[in-house]
């Protein structure tokens, strides 16, 4: 057997040879780089043709061959055998069952070779054709502990997620798990899995921290860079979590705002709130509170939130209503609504939103302003108080609008524009759609559905919204639309939501559209209210007998609003029509 040099290109296949399918590409890439890299490490194995031929056919390394000529090689180095009888088959057997792969451990282990004799990673993927990431990801076991290596060395190898868990645990750490889980006499596999449970420790990102490198320092923080994370975000983390958590905490301190606090959470994660607080769905407003807290990853989340008003005593005649509330019969349960009251919340906010961007920013005639601000005015959650006695809550409020109306000697004295701002600025203050005490009633849809509101009402093809939705209407949601209804609610809407992404949806419920049977009732009652106009002439008596003390500008200072439940709201009307003959 001696060594020569021939040009791949005037070797010939073996017609005998073991390997007769066709090599996978990935592996025919592999050796190409390799060659391209270092050339043929172990030459091919060829002998004389029989049967009279001068050539050489191949009996070992076809794939070489070809690589080589791929590679764009002119000659090479061959051994040359001679010729088998069995035209070199055993041979071709042989080399190619014989021949066992090189396990990851010893991969690892000639790749730090490599690396101290001054490879780069790059370097040695491109000569080995492995991407940097599976270079890095065998460097990992560097830190493994040998009694692990010598299993996987059997090829029983963990997971890329597995090994980073693994490798990122101390020795120490290693060693106690490893007890537990290493493999028994009667079942040599091991549950990589298990072991890096068992090593687990929580992650805290750098890119969801708040604080500053400064405070980072303070705690005693030190960032490990994580290799695998995307090239293009911070990939810094700590195990610290007790540091990372009370630097967090430290910054929300320092940077709450006026009306901030922090809150605390549920073991789900889920913000507790101060009793009575009612949560902001919508736009907050410069009287709302915000709420801070950590969610499970450590972020810094907020809230907004609303406390309810005082409640302004009511006297004798407010404890015989209380007493005359428990003779009133016991209401039966009703069934379950298509929408639950947190949803009902939420739509209130979105709709007293809109209706307050509709106010401020949409075209409305002037008589029709005038017809909303008398609209406003009668809602539920108005009662216009003056005179001796009156508690003044919304007078302030109110005083604000008025001034831009008055001239310096207390004269009206406003240009038409003004006027439009004022009493745009009025019914915003006024005209409320939320679920609670403020909520101005059937008013509220009529004055939407007038002025277009629900144009500007938001996307609500969110997790939080229709997470409040019964299966029903969160099939009839899917009208439409290309979504079919899973088998599984939480399927059903998160495929609402990933198409909602780029679709605006709004619930029927949320629109403006005032309730026939509501506006019926509503229309009797206050026509009703009619026939007491002689009773509301007595009590603006009984407010006050100096007509003094109604001029303008007492008058401005002192209306207020003020909080009614529900079944108030016809005495707030008549109050309202008692104040109305008072003044005139």
């Amino acid at each position: 057997m001696h060594l020569i040099k021939v040009d791949p290109r005037a070797l010939k296949e073996n017609p005998d040879r073991a390997r007769q399918t066709k090599s996978n590409q990935q592996a025919d890439a592999l050796m190409l780089a390799t060659i391209k890299a270092v050339g043929i490490v172990q030459p091919p194995l060829i002998s004389l043709e029989t049967g009279g031929g001068n050539g050489y056919i191949i009996d070992a390394g076809h794939r070489r061959v070809r690589m080589a000529i791929a590679a764009g090689l002119d000659e090479i180095e061959v051994l040359v055998a001679e010729a088998a009888n069995d035209n070199g088959a055993m041979r071709s057997m042989v080399e190619n069952i014989a021949r066992e792969p090189l396990n990851p451990v010893d991969q690892w282990r000639a790749i730090e070779r490599l690396v101290a004799l001054g490879w780069t990673e790059e370097a040695i993927g491109v000569a080995l054709g492995f991407p940097v990431r599976q270079i890095r990801k065998l460097r990992l076991l560097a830190n493994v502990l040998p009694a692990m290596l010598d299993q996987m060395a059997k090829g029983d190898m963990p997971d890329e997620r597995q090994l980073r868990t693994i490798a990122a645990a101390s020795r120490e750490e290693q060693v106690e798990v490893w007890k537990k889980h290493k493999p028994k006499k009667d079942d040599p596999q091991v549950t990589w899995w298990s072991v890096a449970q068992g090593l687990t420790k929580t992650r805290m990102l750098a890119k969801d921290a708040s604080f500053d490198e400064d405070l980072a320092k303070a705690y005693g923080i030190v960032w490990q860079e994580d290799l695998f994370a995307p090239a293009d975000q911070d990939s810094r983390y700590t195990t610290d979590v007790e540091a990372f958590l009370g630097a967090q905490n430290e910054w929300m301190a320092n940077h709450l705002p006026k009306r901030g606090t922090i809150a605390e959470t549920t073991q789900w994660g889920e913000v507790k709130l101060p009793p009575k607080a009612e949560r902001v769905y919508g736009k907050p407003t410069k009287s709302d509170h915000s709420a801070w807290y950590l969610d499970r990853d450590g972020k810094v989340q907020s809230v907004a939130y609303r406390m309810p008003e005082p409640k302004v005593p009511k006297g004798k005649a407010a404890k015989a209503d209380d007493h005359a509330s428990n003779d009133e019969p016991v209401v039966t349960t009703k069934p379950r609504s298509d929408v639950t009251q947190n949803g009902r919340s939420m739509i209130g906010d979105f709709q007293t939103d809109a209706l307050h961007e509709a106010l401020a920013r949409a075209p409305i005639e002037d008589d029709t302003l005038m017809a909303l601000l008398v609209l406003a005015f009668t809602g539920l959650n108005v009662s216009v108080q003056s005179g001796s006695g009156a508690m003044s809550y919304g007078g302030k409020r109110f005083a604000r609008h008025a001034v831009l109306l008055i001239g310096e000697d207390g004269t009206l004295a406003f240009d038409p524009d003004t006027l439009r701002i004022a009493v745009r600025s009025m019914l915003i203050d006024v005209l409320s759609a939320r679920v609670n005490q403020t909520n101005s009633g059937i008013v509220a849809q009529i004055a939407g559905d007038a002025i277009g509101a629900g144009t500007f009402l938001p996307n609500m093809g969110t997790e939080a919204f229709l997470s409040c939705l019964s299966r029903g209407a969160l099939e009839g949601a899917c009208k439409d639309t290309p979504v079919l209804p899973r088998a599984r609610v939480r399927d059903t809407r998160a495929a609402l939501v990933e198409h909602f992404g780029e679709a605006s949806f709004v619930h029927p419920s949320a629109l403006f559209v005032p309730d026939a049977e509501a506006l019926a009732d509503w229309m009797a009652r206050n026509r009703a209210a009619d026939d007491g106009e002689h009773r509301a002439e007595n009590d603006a008596d009984e407010l006050s007998n100096d007509p003094a003390d109604f001029d303008g500008g007492d008058a401005a200072d002192d209306a207020s609003i003020v909080t009614d439940d529900e079944r108030d709201g016809t005495a707030a009307s008549d109050e309202g029509e008692a104040f109305r003959e008072a003044a005139e």
